[in-house]
């Protein structure tokens, strides 16, 4: 009997630990077909209906529904890297009213399960009026928003937001799916009953938050609703609460989730339609009346007065926000930013927002409402841009990259006779206002070594590590951006073009800056990774001895010849900029000025790849000890050297007649 007893009760600790275990490998993830066996905590009028169906709202007015899962997720936030998560799950809202619209609900990270402080309406249940907007908050919310709160400066009565800490969305778009069959995007009903799935997906490595949406049945569109950039390991806390909230206000509706997936350190499991609880039926609306007849000549009248006012309106700022938009563009809609959100973001264009200005057009600072997102306007004259589809197309694809060493393409716009290009904005401006200037202290080695690595990290993703090759042509340290934290980022992808992999990336169009053109090109016209490769070797010797790569007086040597006498003396780091006082690493400093030699080469044979250029700058391979013939002796007699072709007395700034722009932000 007592071994009896043993047997059972070794096999009920065998369990337990199974169950443990089971307990432990999903403690970062959760799925949910319906949830009558779930064990989610429930507050305010939520409920759970016996076929599974989770329902955070009726049709009582000024009402709060959430649902937590009931354990906290460790969010490590110690680890920036690592923090991310994923989830989706389908809702529906049926509104019970003539308009659409009840509030709406929102996916939302807490610290705490307590929201007993939080009010229905336009606080969707996660905020008050005293709490809305602290920093203290901690809260990250997802929102679908079917009313327009003025207070919160909501783009419409139909939209998903990003909250941080507040219902003023940090971005917020009209709710729309795109459609990978047709290749546009397509408009969505929140409140329209039927049901929709939403997917959200944060990258800590690239600090990116996308949303995404579409009809219940179709599957994840390739392209997300928002794509917006965000640190959430200064926001959230180490552990937190996930949820599902719902409010409604003096408009009604049922709120209803149907499945909901969550991963904390992966990809969340994909949820299988056919298990999911049926969705309700939109109601039977018994109680609408037809408008009496006074009503009916109340609203026409109404009518007739604003369209009237908006047709004045429209004839008198027609021309101000005008904008040129073929049909040809259509399938570029999602890429475009309106004239009107430019000229109101930088002010009208003021002089007091111009930050930049070059040969082709000018740079102008903004702010994109309703995020308050800093931009950077760049206005290209038309006339200057040849084969515009095309350009257009490549920005568009261009706006797709994504790397810490890359100022990001937003969007673009057109106008007659000129096209505008939208990126972020970068405060600390161009490396070439920095490395000329006389802000003191100037910038040292290691902020400068630290550039030089990241912009050729940049090119390399550029090169090999993008769907296709991105030769930028005009590679130079007015075209390097400096971020807060003096990062560079190299930006304007102006003259920038795209080939396949594996296809030869030539183009036979001169353009660029004098002094970064690899002789090749002067003579051919034929851009190609090498002669980018001969622009950042200028780059590297412009900002090891802060220098231009031309020479500026009469007399002067250009740099390379004047670093290649340094070299045959054996003394190469005296050529280094002055103004580091002699503080650097000697090694590191060897190394730029040789490698910017090597790339300068008038052999584009001779010159490293760029997959070569980061493995000598990250230590992982050692640059050959025999100097570059064509460097140290004259150059073969066939290269077209600059001076002939613009003069011993050409400045810095000089460009051939077909580049687009010479002057960086």
């Amino acid at each position: 009997m007592a071994a009896a007893h043993r047997s059972i009760n070794f096999l009920v600790i065998f369990i337990l630990s199974l169950f443990s275990l089971a307990l432990a490998q999903d403690e970062n993830q959760f799925i949910y077909h319906g949830f009558s066996e779930t064990k989610l905590d429930l507050d305010g009028i939520a409920k759970i209906h016996s076929n599974g169906l989770l329902q955070l709202t009726n049709t009582s007015e000024l009402q709060i529904g959430h649902a937590f899962y009931p354990f906290p997720f460790k969010f490590n936030i110690s680890s920036p890297q690592s923090l991310s998560f994923s989830t989706t799950f389908v809702f529906g809202i049926v509104s019970k009213t003539l308009n659409f619209g009840g509030n709406g609900m929102s996916f939302f990270i807490s610290p705490s399960k307590n929201m007993r402080e939080a009010v229905a309406g336009s606080y969707l249940g996660l905020f008050n009026a005293s709490s809305n907007g602290r920093p203290t908050n901690h809260i990250l919310a997802v929102e679908l928003d079917t009313v327009q709160s003025p207070e919160f400066k909501d783009i419409n009565g139909n939209h998903v937001g990003v909250d941080v800490n507040s219902l003023k969305s940090n971005e917020s778009a009209v709710a729309t799916y795109f459609s990978n069959k047709e290749g546009k995007n397509i408009g969505l009903q929140l409140a329209g009953g039927d049901p929709i799935q939403i997917w959200i997906d944060y990258n800590g490595a690239e600090k990116f938050l996308n949303v995404t949406l579409a009809p219940l049945g179709i599957p994840k569109p390739n392209r997300p609703l928002l794509s917006t950039p965000i640190d959430l390991s200064q926001i959230l806390l180490d552990s937190m609460y996930v949820g599902l909230s719902a409010s409604t206000g003096t408009r009604v509706s049922d709120q209803y989730i149907l499945g909901w997936s969550f991963n904390r350190s992966g990809q969340a499991q994909n949820l299988d339609i056919s298990k999911l609880p049926p969705s309700p039926p939109p109601p039977k609306n018994a109680s609408n009346k037809v408008l009496d007849c006074t009503t009916v000549v109340s609203l026409i009248a109404t009518v007739v007065v604003l369209i009237t006012i908006g047709a004045a309106v429209y004839i008198v700022r027609k021309k101000k926000y005008e904008e040129v938009n073929e049909d040809w563009e259509k399938e570029y809609g999602p890429h475009r930013i309106s004239y009107k959100i430019l000229f109101k973001a930088t002010k009208g264009f003021k002089d007091k927002e111009l930050i930049g200005q070059g040969g082709f057009g000018k740079v102008y600072r903004g702010a994109l409402p309703p995020s308050n997102l800093q931009i950077a306007v760049k206005t290209v004259t038309n006339d200057s841009v040849g084969g515009m589809r095309q350009f257009v197309a490549e920005i568009v694809s261009m706006r797709r990259l994504r790397h810490r060493n890359l100022v990001r393409l937003l969007g673009y716009c057109r106008r007659k006779g000129e096209l505008l290009l939208v990126y972020d904005y970068m405060p600390n401006g161009s490396l070439d206002k920095i490395l000329y200037g006389n802000l003191e202290p100037n910038l040292n080695w290691f902020q400068r070594f630290r550039i030089i690595r990241g912009v050729a990290s940049g090119l390399l993703y550029l090169y090999e590590e993008w769907e296709q090759i991105v030769l930028h042509r005009d590679i130079k340290p007015a075209n390097v951006l400096l971020d807060v934290d003096l990062n560079g980022k190299l930006g304007d992808f102006g003259l920038a073009r795209l080939y396949d992999q594996g296809s030869d990336p030539q183009t036979t169009n001169l353009v660029g800056t004098i002094g970064y053109l690899a002789p090749e090109l002067l003579k051919t016209g034929k851009a190609t990774t090498s002669t980018d490769v001969f622009a950042f070797g200028a780059f590297m010797l412009e900002v090891a001895c802060g220098r231009r790569p031309m020479a500026m007086e009469p007399g002067e040597k250009d740099l390379v010849d004047w670093v290649t006498d340094f070299l045959k003396r054996g003394a190469i780091i005296d050529a280094s900029d002055p103004r580091l006082e002699g503080i650097y690493v000697e090694e590191e400093m060897e190394l730029v000025l040789k490698l910017g030699l090597y790339c300068s080469d008038s052999n584009p044979e001779s010159r490293p790849s760029v997959k070569q250029v980061m493995q000598y700058l990250d230590g992982g391979a050692m640059l050959p000890n025999t100097p570059p013939g064509s460097i140290v002796n004259e150059p073969p007699d066939n290269v077209v050297s600059f001076h002939s072709l613009v003069g011993s007395s050409s400045s810095y700034t000089t460009a051939t007649n077909d580049s687009i722009l010479t002057a960086g932000r």
